[in-house]
């Protein structure tokens, strides 16, 4: 995608343009011009006492129990071009990030905070792709472009109880969008565990046009065996059967065979567009099955759409006599795709017990 005045590739890096960059961090929580060090109290202040105003007196936010915080608050037009956490360990699946484009009741984004960056069990893996990168330890960034004509909000839920300390940093351009420029849009599914004979909806409902860009699987094998046998299909525009069929889960996350390597054991990977950077072994004790975390996004195969959208996924294993079993694993999923507003209602998010890995 392009957007006047702003980067999107390395043949735009030198070209210059009347757009600002902004940014919004507890140190400066509107992003004014000019006031990003003028905090005088904040969870740095008493580190800060010998030094005083512009010493680190406000890098984070605490988020109490059942609370919710609005991080970022602003007026376009502009697009959001980066956005970097770092989040108390263990809390990922405990919060929701929501993102409102233009003034909207209800939000284009509504995934909980792990998932949205790749990382659904709550367990550090790095990323290396250009949509969501995970650095040591558990650096949350997000580079997807995020286009807004009048207004942008962002907000953060602590479901849980404990307190969650959290800190961040939104930076976008203050630019104008063109009239084509759709805006970004994802949400989550999990079926925990999936009905027997079942298939996993990764996104349906989807109503107007657009193109789907990317995928992220947080999926727990309850079964021995192999577990990736399962198409992914995408319904378009009024598909009775689908227009495009996978030919298996490690396919379409641009493995093969399985992810064998070396012999017998699963090889991580993290590329551009594609990896399972995440797998969590049984540990003959406690950790009682294996866990995959998968992503891959369509940025230069975007899959575009007219009128409406639905994308699914089988879970198939091996049963005896050479058959497919329909298997009944943890699967949660997010689906991210640009459309034209408004966009249809998402499904309810689960509470707190329902969102838990346990």
């Amino acid at each position: 995608m392009a957007f006047n005045g702003l980067v999107t590739g390395m043949s735009d890096l030198a070209r210059l343009s009347d757009a600002r960059t902004r940014s919004i961090s507890a140190e400066n929580p509107d992003g004014a011009r000019g006031r990003g060090d003028l905090a005088t109290e904040g969870t740095g202040l008493q580190a800060a006492r010998d030094l005083g105003q512009g010493w680190k007196v406000s890098p984070s936010i605490r988020i109490n129990g059942g609370a919710g915080v609005t991080l970022a608050d602003i007026t376009g037009p502009g697009a959001i071009q980066h956005i970097w956490f770092a989040v108390s360990h263990g809390s990922w699946r405990q919060m929701v990030i929501r993102f409102y484009w233009d003034g909207e009741d209800r939000p284009s984004i509504e995934v909980p905070f792990g998932d949205f960056f790749c990382s659904g069990w709550n367990r550090h893996s790095t990323i290396s792709s250009l949509a969501i990168a995970v650095n040591p330890i558990a650096g949350f960034n997000s580079y997807w472009q995020m286009p807004f004509r009048k207004h942008a909000r962002v907000t953060l839920e602590n479901i849980g109880e404990e307190t969650i300390t959290c800190y961040y940093q939104i930076t976008w351009a203050e630019t104008d969008i063109p009239d084509d420029a759709a805006c970004l849009h994802a949400q989550w599914r999990r079926n925990n565990p999936l009905p027997y004979g079942d298939v996993h909806t990764l996104l349906d409902g989807v109503r107007g046009q657009g193109h789907y860009v990317g995928t992220y699987m947080a999926w727990g094998s309850n079964n021995s065996g192999w577990w990736g046998e399962g198409e992914i299909k995408f319904y378009m525009d009024g598909d009775e059967h689908p227009t495009i069929c996978g030919t298996g889960t490690e396919d379409y996350f641009g493995g093969a065979w399985s992810f064998r390597m070396p012999e017998g054991k699963y090889g991580e990977f993290s590329s551009p567009y594609s990896g399972m950077p995440q797998v969590l072994r049984p540990d003959g004790f406690e950790q009682s099955q294996t866990r995959f975390g998968l992503y891959r996004w369509h940025i230069l195969d975007p899959i575009r759409f007219r009128e409406d959208l639905r994308v699914t996924i089988q879970a198939l294993g091996w049963r005896s006599g050479n058959r497919y079993l329909p298997l009944q694993d943890d699967i949660a999923s997010v689906a991210w795709w640009y459309q034209t507003e408004p966009h249809a209602p998402f499904p309810s998010m689960p509470d707190a017990d329902r969102l838990e890995v346990i």
